[in-house]
This record gives C-alpha cells, sequence and structure tokens, in this order.
C-alpha cells in the first residue's frame, strides 16, 4: 500500500496563529443507556499548523503487546503526557482549559492527562474496545479527542454488537464521549486500503481514567 501525500483542508487555512472556535456550536447524539457523544468539527483553527508540531515534537514510541500468547506491535505510535508535564503545542493546553471549563457542571472535575495516537497511514488502526481501565470502568466519564491531519472516521457501536455509528475526524475536529460511553460502547479506529496521510488524535481524560 503507498502512503499518500498529506493534504491540508481547504477549510483549515488561517493567516492566525492555531485558535479555537467557541464551543457553543458542539451537537449532542444520545446513544441510549445512559451514553452520549458531543461531535463538533474544526474546532481547533489552523489545525494542519498543530499537526506539524506533533509530528516533529513529540517523542513517539512503538510499543508492542501480547495478544493470544503473541507479542505483536501496536499498529500505531504512542505518547503519554501525565498531569503536569507540560503540552507539545499551546493551542492544546487552551483546548484542555476550555473543555474543563465547559463540560464543568457535568465532569465535576478538569481533565488533566492527554494521551495522544499517531496514526502514520491506513495500515494504522485500533480495534474495538472501551476506555475501561481505571474509573471509567464502574462510574461515568469523559473523555475528549481533538484530531489533526487526515480525517480517519471513528466508530461506536453497542458493547456485545449492534450497529455502528461513524464519525470521521481529522483537521481539527473534536468529539467528546460521556456518560457510560466507555462502559455501554466500543469505539474504533478501522484499517482502511484508501492511501491516507497521517492524523493525530489526542485524548484529554480526568485523572484515574485510562
Amino acid at each position: 500500500m503507498s502512503q499518500a501525500a498529506y493534504q491540508p483542508s481547504m477549510l483549515d487555512l488561517t493567516d492566525t496563529a492555531p485558535c479555537l472556535g467557541p464551543l457553543g456550536g458542539v451537537r449532542r447524539h444520545p446513544l441510549g443507556r445512559g451514553a452520549w457523544v458531543d461531535h463538533l468539527p474544526a474546532w481547533v483553527r489552523g489545525s494542519d499548523e498543530v499537526l506539524d508540531v506533533l509530528l516533529r515534537d513529540v517523542p513517539w514510541r512503538a510499543e508492542r503487546r501480547t495478544m493470544y500468547d503473541t507479542e505483536v506491535d501496536v499498529p500505531r505510535l504512542l505518547c503519554w503526557y501525565a498531569d503536569g508535564r507540560p503540552l507539545p503545542h499551546p493551542v492544546l493546553t487552551t483546548a484542555r482549559e476550555a473543555l474543563t471549563r465547559h463540560y464543568a457542571a457535568e465532569l465535576g472535575e478538569p481533565f488533566v492527562t492527554a494521551g495522544m495516537c499517531h496514526y502514520r497511514d491506513g495500515r494504522d488502526s485500533v480495534a474495538w474496545h472501551g476506555d475501561t481501565q481505571g474509573r471509567s470502568a464502574h462510574a461515568d466519564t469523559m473523555v475528549a479527542i481533538v484530531s489533526f491531519g487526515s480525517p480517519r472516521p471513528l466508530l461506536l457501536r453497542p458493547r456485545g454488537g449492534g450497529a455502528s455509528l461513524r464519525f470521521p475526524l481529522g483537521h481539527g475536529d473534536l468529539v467528546v464521549m460521556g456518560g457510560s460511553c466507555q462502559r455501554t460502547w466500543e469505539h474504533a479506529i478501522p484499517k482502511t486500503s484508501r492511501p491516507v496521510g497521517p492524523r493525530v488524535s489526542v485524548q484529554f481524560r480526568p485523572v484515574g481514567v485510562a
């Protein structure tokens, strides 16, 4: 499979530094069973500049995991920014603070960590799962994801099977999974044979959620 050259979004062109749009336009999608997803396309303006910084400055690492008694490569690169570790671009710090303010009444605590995934091309992916390590295994919480680069579909389906929902995410798009979403639904980024450029997702979480 050949890797596509990255194509900037025509909607993302700006002469100013990267900035955030208003969160008032976020649209909520109730999923049932106490779960919901908020979606806001192009929340980060000038997101391609942020992507350049993330690809260049984040200390990406490859990992291996055991699956069915065999050690395999994780099909994406990873980096974890714990609470207190400076983020690689100031707009990410601003985004985390804005999300904390916007969801304060529902979440009741700040977003503090930032997990990052680098999908290099269509061969990189993440399998169906819920973020159920830590408190999200038994309590409602939120995971806010901001995407940079070539859009890739985030799929969601009810845990145990069922029809899936699709949110194409890239170019500064925001999606927030809330309520019981991590326990009652699963999400995935599937592989694709279509040539696609790089995508970086930044996942903001409260403390104790992974």
